[in-house]
């Protein structure tokens, strides 16, 4: 069980790891945010989405997604919808003073965004079947469980330590300079996710 365990905690980081829309947006939404507690929104729902997806994948209820045509097509649709949206929102939000409030995403505006670059992105949904899946074909019983339960917590610190890593980020950038950037560099990326994913619907 301990091997199963090993596996899931170093499968699980080196998935959630890379650079990505979901990494930037929270680690985004920690920085500006007046207080840490004010993220708590966005934490929880990526981990839960992830815990959804890893859940699902283990179950192979997800391997439905990838076999029938019409709910890729809807998937794909709706997420580039979501993230061009959140793309021209970043990039348009004002970090001037990290302290006020309006720099700062409102918890149901936190809530959508994280649901769309978590469940609305194929790059997630592709890499927990086809990895974290097909991985816990070889364990069952209680082995299966300690490789499902890594793979989730790994998740859930990961997400709560990306948004602590933003406040301390936000804490020391006092003007606004850094998140800025960041703000830039998150808009980018979503709206690459955006553009491939129409190029893939294409």
């Amino acid at each position: 069980m301990l091997s199963a365990l090993l596996h899931g905690i170093i499968l699980a980081f080196g998935l959630i790891l890379p650079l990505g829309a979901q990494n930037i947006f929270i680690f985004n939404q920690g920085a500006s945010q007046s207080r840490l507690r004010g993220a708590i929104p966005v934490i929880i729902t990526a981990s839960l989405c992830d815990t959804f997806l890893i859940l699902l994948a283990v179950l192979g209820v997800s391997i439905i997604v990838l076999t029938v045509p019409a709910l890729q097509i809807g998937i794909f649709s709706i997420g580039i919808i979501f993230l061009l949206y959140m793309g021209w929102s970043i990039w348009n939000s004002d970090t001037a003073n990290v302290s006020q409030k309006e720099a700062a995403m409102p918890p149901k505006k936190q809530i959508m965004f994280a649901m769309s670059v978590s469940l609305l992105n194929p790059h997630a949904i592709l890499d927990t079947v086809g990895v974290i899946g097909t991985s816990s074909l070889s364990y069952t019983g209680l082995e299966k469980i300690a490789f499902t339960a890594a793979c989730i917590v790994v998740s859930w610190l990961w997400f709560l330590g990306l948004a602590v890593c933003g406040k301390i980020v936000g804490h020391f950038d006092t003007k606004g300079k850094v998140l800025k950037i960041i703000n830039k560099v998150s808009a980018l990326i979503i709206w690459a996710v955006a553009i491939y994913l129409v190029s893939q619907l294409l």
